[in-house]
């Protein structure tokens, strides 16, 4: 049997590892709840920057997709535009296509799956444009929703096998084939397409409907091994094409967060969700004084039940647990508002893509602890910035 057909039989048993992930952490999440929780918060909205509507990425690892599509949603809002709920499987169709070739390029040396980082929304708009969600669903075997894991398996499988270089010289056949493996699953993408009653190609959607530009939007983060104020590679396995973040102090995450939404701007989130202090089911995440390990089973019972004290959150704290893996480049978010509890403490109001299943009907509320001690990166308009932070970053 050749090789290509024996990876690709082979990688067709197994699962993707991105979207069970997902799928995984979604499910483990549900057991991170307390019974009491929705009466025990009393939230009062302080800012709340307008959004579309909740989606569900379904079994795929493009919760990076989901949320900066969001985010560019509610960007075409603040600047006056009627909002397109935007495909968001477009774009992830696009990177891995683009995906495909570094890989290739990388001699298979970097990570494949579903998983991908603010960037590629904004990348895949540069290069390819937009278009909405429903010209390209990404629906195309006869699912309601997203099912990527055995696309994902037959992709890798065919990666593979073109990166061991069986003809001793790789053939351009290799692309072709790719590609069509990823519209068989997800569809063809239409070079034209009719939208309230005009043609448009995915280019010109892009510039004259969505109206946004690539160039003005920029992504955060802060670790303490690099210079602040400069750039830097983030070390993440989603972060394929090696895109570079800007560095800032810790508290100045949550700075620039903070004047970014006092002056109508979201902001997009990645981070890590796999806390036992990160309640999906209730809807609230924080960082409490005492590690959930050290906890009775009454307290891990009461943890959401109402607000509680928080761990206050150093540099050396996060760029140890960045260090350490108990913060991974997991999930992404759209921080949409600010909120407080009964108490008068503040939290960020996060839109997510699991679907509206949950106490806060697919929205949850964050501490700012939370939030800086567990992004990867932040991603918003330059313009968002707090002006002393953006000289400081020149941008």
């Amino acid at each position: 049997m050749n090789t290509l057909k024996t990876i690709v039989l082979a990688s067709s048993l197994l699962v993707s590892a991105s979207s069970f992930a997902q799928d995984n952490l979604v499910n483990s999440l549900k057991i991170n709840a307390s019974e009491k929780s929705k009466e025990s918060f009393k939230f009062t909205d302080v800012i709340n920057i307008e959004n579309t509507s909740v989606k569900a990425q379904g079994s795929s690892g493009t919760c990076w997709s989901y949320s900066a599509n969001s985010f560019l949603e509610s960007e075409m809002i603040r600047m006056g535009k009627k909002p397109v709920e935007l495909s968001q499987i477009f774009s992830a169709r696009n990177a891995y296509v683009e995906k495909g070739r570094n890989y290739v390029r990388m001699h298979g040396a970097v990570a494949l799956g579903d998983g991908g980082a603010f960037h590629d929304v904004m990348n895949m708009y540069k290069k390819y444009g937009a278009v909405p969600q429903s010209v390209y669903t990404g629906l195309n075997y006869g699912t309601d929703k997203n099912k990527f894991s055995e696309m994902a398996a037959l992709i890798e499988g065919l990666l593979k096998a073109v990166v061991t270089n069986p003809n001793g010289e790789l053939t351009p056949n290799w692309e072709k084939a790719y590609a069509a493996m990823i519209d068989s699953y997800l569809g063809i993408v239409p070079k034209t397409f009719d939208f309230n009653g005009k043609k448009y190609t995915p280019e010109t959607f892009a510039k004259e409907v969505v109206g946004i530009n690539a160039d003005d939007y920029i992504e955060i983060s802060s670790l303490q091994e690099y210079p602040y104020y400069s750039k830097f590679v983030l070390m993440v396995p989603d972060n394929w094409s090696f895109d570079q973040v800007y560095n800032v102090k810790m508290n100045e995450l949550t700075e620039t967060i903070d004047y970014a939404l006092k002056n109508g701007y979201s902001v997009a989130w990645a981070g890590d969700v796999s806390e036992k202090s990160f309640s999906w089911k209730n809807g609230v995440a924080f960082v409490p004084e005492k590690k959930a390990d050290d906890m009775t089973a009454e307290e891990k019972n009461d943890m959401f039940n109402g607000p509680k004290n928080e761990l206050v959150i150093t540099e050396e704290m996060r760029q140890k647990a960045f260090d350490n893996y108990t913060t991974t480049d997991d999930h992404g978010m759209h921080i949409v508002g600010v909120s407080k509890d009964q108490n008068g403490k503040e939290y960020y109001i996060v839109k997510n893509s699991w679907g509206t299943a949950n106490d806060h009907k697919g929205y949850l509320y964050m501490t700012k602890e939370f939030a800086k001690y567990k992004a990867t990166a932040i991603m918003l308009h330059k313009k968002a910035v707090p002006p002393v932070i953006a000289g400081k970053l020149k941008v």
